[in-house]
C-alpha cells in the first residue's frame, strides 16, 4: 500500500510540472498540440491532474521540450549528472553516447580498433563535427582525402559524400556532434542495390 500511495503521489505532481516546464519554455497549450498532435483539452487535463499521465503521452512532451522523461515524471531535481557509459558497438565500431537528452545535438566517443570496411561514401541530413583523441583518422570528403591527428577537429555537411575511419595504421578514438538529422540512415553515394548503414 506505501508503494501504490508513493506511485500515485509521484502522479499527482506530474501536471503542476508539465505547466511550469511548458510556461519556463514560453510554449502555449496550443503550440504544445501542434508540435505533439495531442489535443488542448488533453494537455490541459494533464496539467489540471485530471488526465493521468501515460507514457504514450509524456514522450511526445519531453521530446517537445527538450528534456529527458525522468524530469517530466519527478526524478529527485539534484542527483549524479554523470551520463552512464553505455556502449553501443555497431559494424566493428564502439559508440558511446554523453548525452542522454532526447534529440537536440547528441555527442558521441567513437572507437574503431583498426581498418575493417572499405572506404565507401555516405550521405545523409544534418551537419557533423569530429575531434580526435587519439590515433590518426582518415576523413574521405567529397573529392579532399584528409588525415587528422590527435587533438584536430574536422567539420562538414553531411549531404556531402563522406566517410571516416582509421588510416590503417591502428586504431582511432574521437568525438562526433551532431543533431537529429544526424541521426537518420545514411545512405550510399553510389546507386547500389544494397541499403545504406547508419555508420559514417
Amino acid at each position: 500500500m506505501g508503494a501504490t500511495d508513493g506511485m500515485e503521489g509521484v502522479l499527482s505532481e506530474v501536471g503542476p510540472r508539465l505547466r511550469r516546464i511548458r510556461k519556463e519554455r514560453g510554449a502555449t497549450l496550443a503550440g504544445l498540440s501542434e508540435v505533439t498532435g495531442i489535443s488542448v483539452s488533453t494537455l490541459s487535463r494533464l496539467e489540471s491532474g485530471h488526465r493521468k499521465p501515460s507514457l504514450e503521452l509524456l514522450l511526445p512532451i519531453a521530446r517537445a521540450h527538450q528534456v529527458p522523461l525522468d524530469e517530466l515524471v519527478g526524478a529527485p531535481p539534484v542527483g549524479d549528472p554523470r551520463v552512464p557509459a553505455k556502449p553501443i558497438v555497431r559494424n566493428g565500431r564502439t559508440m558511446v553516447p554523453l548525452t542522454r537528452q532526447p534529440g537536440g545535438l547528441q555527442a558521441y566517443k567513437i572507437i574503431i580498433p583498426e581498418l575493417t570496411e572499405r572506404p565507401e561514401q555516405r550521405i545523409h541530413e544534418g551537419y557533423e563535427w569530429l575531434y580526435v583523441l587519439g590515433g590518426r583518422l582518415r576523413l574521405l570528403l567529397a573529392d579532399h582525402d584528409v588525415v587528422l591527428g590527435a587533438g584536430e577537429a574536422a567539420e562538414f555537411d553531411t549531404r556531402v559524400p563522406h566517410w571516416f575511419g582509421p588510416t590503417g595504421e591502428g586504431p582511432v578514438e574521437f568525438l562526433s556532434l551532431f543533431g537529429p538529422q544526424g541521426e537518420r540512415m545514411h545512405v550510399r553515394a553510389k546507386p547500389s542495390s544494397s541499403r545504406g548503414r547508419a555508420d559514417g
